[in-house]
């Protein structure tokens, strides 16, 4: 498969720094270094305060892959607030004594947090059917991002989704299927997915069939209830709830949004990202969420920065490779990230957001963790030539420094030489799903 290639020339909007720079004579990105690193596809730019660095078609813009979900927090952190923390409804129906769970996006609800619903409920109570209230979300799956896998990065989002739309398995030595961590009860429809699991421990996603995510939900809910004394004597359904349904619990989730947005950027998790992306198109245009909300919302907040011809999101994760993004847009965006940069991972001291897709390759962030040196490289070619990029860089750097203070040569000389960035090997606790993927 050729490697993605960039959109067709547009005009982009540049940067007030990058404007700047050009009103005072400074160097422009076209008159920046070009460091000694074949690049056949892709852009990349670095500053230091003012100073374009190094640059290589910086205005052209190119699929991101998971470097745009610095977009996605910037814009959640915005729009939603640091503290912000979604909600899940319960309500009893009395005339017919249902119990309704209605979510409104928790991107977080995993089944610690469904244990603590459970428990700040009390009772124990007795009620006829539990029923999910769904309708906060309104997300076709024709419109998500990804493909149509059991791979958790492609796991669909929804309203009331328990452990991210994944589940973690184990076959036993007589074959049977169970949950592979003590946080989550193996669940009924749990021996329905033996086929699914390639060995003997698997997690997959289970959103891609219709009425599995809900089962999930239901069946985990129904279960932490059970364990409370509760006695639910009819089935798991799905409607909305009724009016006058009285309110027996309002639970906000334990995760204030900055978390969450440490979360999702150290994970590269795409099912968060795109959560808090619908999160932001139903707070500026009301319920329900859809993905054609999501999308005005960026655009509108985009313009507001000056980045809507640099930007391009039809998504928050990065997946889809309609998403395109200049490295000058990327730079421009770090600046306005900078307050919130300890979020982002720490690769050997630089603080970056990595991006992969097959013949996608990226990083954003800044260079030595410094506010200063905002830093995107995005390649779009086969070759991955990002970390060879990355150290070409940092030698610029020091070869800067070392003109600009030459009696600190020799100390430089000393320091320990740059160590190539690696992906994160991703913590799977909580339902937590693999962090990036290397895909068509």
């Amino acid at each position: 498969m050729h490697p993605a290639s960039p959109c067709p020339a547009t005009a982009l909007r540049l940067p007030a720094a990058l404007l700047l720079l050009l009103l005072l004579g400074l160097p422009s990105p076209s008159a920046a270094v070009s460091v000694d690193v074949p690049v056949d596809g892709g852009g990349y730019l670095l500053m230091d305060g003012d100073a374009v660095l190094a640059s290589h078609h910086a205005d052209r813009p190119f699929v991101p892959a998971s470097t745009l979900k610095i977009a996605t927090a910037l814009a959640a952190l915005t729009l939603l607030g640091e503290e912000f923390r979604p909600v899940t409804e319960i309500r009893l129906d009395r005339h017919g004594n249902d119990l309704y769970i209605k979510g409104y996006g928790d991107p977080m609800l995993v089944s610690e947090e469904v244990e603590r619903i459970a428990a700040e409920l009390g009772g124990p109570r007795t009620v006829r059917h539990l029923v999910l209230d769904l309708s906060a979300f309104a997300v076709a799956d024709s419109e998500a991002p990804g493909t149509s896998s059991d791979n958790p990065y492609d796991a669909r989002n929804g309203a009331l989704v328990v452990n991210f739309n994944t589940v973690n398995l184990r076959r036993t030595e007589n074959g049977r299927v169970v949950s592979a961590e003590p946080q989550t009860p193996t669940l009924p429809f749990m021996g329905s997915l033996a086929a699914r699991i390639p060995g003997d421990t698997a997690r997959i996603n289970i959103s891609q069939r219709r009425g599995e995510s809900g089962r999930y939900a239901g069946e985990l809910f129904r279960e932490l209830l059970l364990r409370r004394g509760w006695k639910i004597e009819g089935d798991i359904r799905t409607d909305t709830v009724p009016a006058g349904a009285e309110l027996l619990l309002r639970h906000p989730s334990s995760q204030e949004l900055r978390s969450v947005v440490r979360a999702m950027l150290a994970w590269s998790n795409n099912f968060i990202a795109n959560q808090l992306f619908l999160l932001c198109g139903a707070q500026r245009f009301g319920w329900p969420a859809t993905w054609a909300k999501g999308r005005r919302a960026m655009e509108e907040l985009l313009g507001d920065w000056g980045l809507d011809g640099g930007i391009r999101m039809v998504e928050g994760s990065g997946l889809s490779r309609a998403n395109r993004a200049s490295a000058e847009a990327m730079v421009a965006l770090l600046r306005r990230f900078a307050p919130h940069r300890e979020l982002l991972p720490d690769r050997n001291g630089d603080l970056l957001k990595s991006g992969t897709l097959l013949g996608v390759y990226g990083y954003a962030g800044y260079l030595g963790g410094d506010p200063h040196r905002p830093l995107a490289i995005l390649l779009n070619q086969q070759t991955n030539g990002r970390d060879r990029l990355l150290a070409a860089l940092h030698r610029l750097v020091r070869s800067r420094q070392e003109k600009e203070h030459p009696h600190d040569q020799q100390s430089a000389k000393q320091q320990p030489p740059v160590q190539l960035a690696v992906d994160p090997v991703v913590q799977a606790g909580a339902g937590g799903d693999p962090a990036e993927h290397h895909r068509q």
